[in-house]
């Protein structure tokens, strides 16, 4: 059978005469070799795809499918092309070993075969088939170590770019953490990000490029005191000019990185303060002068802090609907109007990250 292991050779004889097939066997047979006899194409298709044989010998002139196209058929199967086919013919013409090699034939005996010649011819194609069935095998083999190690690779990149997200992550909580109840902000701010940039047909690398760098966006509050910072209620002006160097001081510290996510984060941290009708900080950018991660970024966080406690704010948080009109006053003015309404657009999706992502409920005051 195919792909088995065997002791000795095996060599397919094709031929529609009876005398001719005889011959070959018993020429072959002498010297140890399997012979197995077929009278026809159809025939030889057969058992060329049961046997796997090592060498066919093929008559040309035959009824049904001829000589030269059963070596075409043979050798445009997989299954079969590498077994070495010799054409054994009485024709002499050019033309017609022409013919052959197009088919496919890898080699001519002519008749009446010579006996040196006809063993010789099959040990050489036998050796032949060997070595280029053993070049398969490597072959087959050397795929499966590079796609194994090239999948090992992928699997090690991956967990260092998730090592390298969580990194991100966490000492962008640190700076968040000095001003909210919990680091779970940037997890739904950056959610929401990916959400609308998603929303906004953005490629899928975008989106997750965005999800990855949107935390980092107020880094640059590492920077501002703690009198204003954790202030409560409103701050005067002074204080409000203070707390607008966030944006430079976050850019400054994510400035002139090789990595396209800080790349991405230093944009962030500088432009989520713009608003779309130029009347943002720090530079005052106005509609698409602002890059577009930052429109989205802008009404990520917008939309969380109006869903979530901020000790600046000594209000409790706003209802969704309530929320939902204080964004739509600012389409046109402080967001971008299709970044908005790719937000509003995805209601479902924004609250299934809300209850994912809930902050958790402070214990009950002692009385």
């Amino acid at each position: 059978m195919a792909g088995e292991s065997r002791d000795k050779p095996v060599v397919l004889a094709v031929d529609d005469n009876d005398v001719n097939l005889m011959l070959i066997e018993a020429i072959l047979t002498s010297t140890g070799t399997e012979v197995v006899l077929a009278h026809s194409g159809e025939e030889a298709l057969a058992k060329a795809a049961q046997l796997d044989p090592d060498v066919i010998l093929l008559d040309v002139m035959m009824p049904g499918i001829d000589g030269f196209e059963t070596a075409r058929r043979l050798k445009s199967d997989p299954a079969t092309s590498l077994i070495p086919v010799v054409m054994v013919t009485a024709l002499d013409e050019v033309q017609d070993r022409i013919r052959a090699l197009e088919a496919g034939a890898d080699d001519f005996l002519a008749k009446p075969v010579e006996i040196g010649e006809l063993r010789a011819r099959v040990k050489t194609l036998v050796q032949v088939k060997a070595y280029h069935e053993h070049m398969r095998d490597y072959q087959k083999k050397l795929e499966a170590e590079v796609e194994a190690k090239t999948r090992s690779l992928r699997e090690a990149t991956e967990r260092i770019r998730e090592a390298a997200l969580e990194t991100i992550m966490r000492l962008s909580a640190a700076a968040e953490y000095r001003d909210e109840e919990t680091g779970l902000h940037i997890q739904r701010m950056s959610l929401y990000a990916a959400a609308i940039a998603r929303r906004l047909g953005l490629p899928e690398e975008r989106v997750r490029l965005i999800q990855a760098a949107a935390p980092m966006h107020d880094i640059g509050k590492i920077g501002i005191p703690d009198r204003i910072l954790l202030k409560p209620g409103p701050l005067d002006d002074g204080e409000w000019a203070v707390m607008r160097q966030h944006p430079r001081i976050g850019a400054g510290i994510l400035d002139h990185s090789d990595a396209a996510v800080i790349r991405l984060g230093e944009v962030i941290a500088r432009c989520h303060h713009e608003k779309w009708d130029g009347s943002g900080y720090p530079r005052g950018l106005k509609g698409e002068e602002i890059p577009l991660e930052g429109r989205i970024v802008a009404v990520a966080d917008v939309f969380d802090a109006l869903t979530s406690s901020r000790p600046y704010r000594l209000e409790p948080f706003s209802p969704l609907d309530k929320v939902h009109a204080m964004m739509i006053e600012g389409r046109g003015k402080h967001f971008d109007p299709a970044v908005l309404d790719a937000f509003l657009a995805i209601p479902d999706t924004i609250r299934e990250i809300m209850e994912r992502v809930k902050d958790p409920v402070p214990p009950p005051q002692a009385p």
